[in-house]
């Protein structure tokens, strides 16, 4: 059963564009999925870097980058740069909408979230 099973605790970096990955995790962050065949855990170290979802600006206003889905976008953020070995680009948009949906997003919000990281996100292969 996907769910989180830690507290996302971060600070924003005084001074650092948006652009720059102003949020920085303090503490562990762990996330349970059912999507990914060989691993039940994603594990976030303190330390990591984000900008929660990267939502072109004029979108911020229906799709602000720190939504309520930004737990779900720092996982998915994870797979992408620092853990791609374990999934593919597609596995990883399934956890971000798996997240999506333990953290009660609607269902309109977790369709367009992830078609939208699906066809403009990085694409990457399992042990790339």
């Amino acid at each position: 059963m996907s769910r989180f099973e830690s507290d996302l605790v971060l600070r924003c970096l005084p001074g650092i564009p948006i652009a720059d990955l102003p949020y920085q995790l303090q503490e562990e962050f762990v996330y349970r999925t059912d999507e990914l065949p060989d691993r039940n855990f994603i594990i976030v170290h303190a330390g990591y870097r984000t900008d929660f979802a990267s939502i072109p600006r004029i979108l911020w206003r229906i799709l602000p980058p720190g939504g309520r889905y930004r737990e779900a976008a720092v996982v998915h953020d994870w797979l992408c740069d620092v853990d791609p070995k374990i999934c593919n680009h597609i596995q990883a948009s399934n956890v971000f909408d798996e997240a999506m949906e333990e953290l009660g997003i609607k269902p309109w919000k977790r369709v367009v979230m992830a078609w939208c990281v699906r066809k403009f996100g990085p694409k990457f292969k399992a042990g790339e």
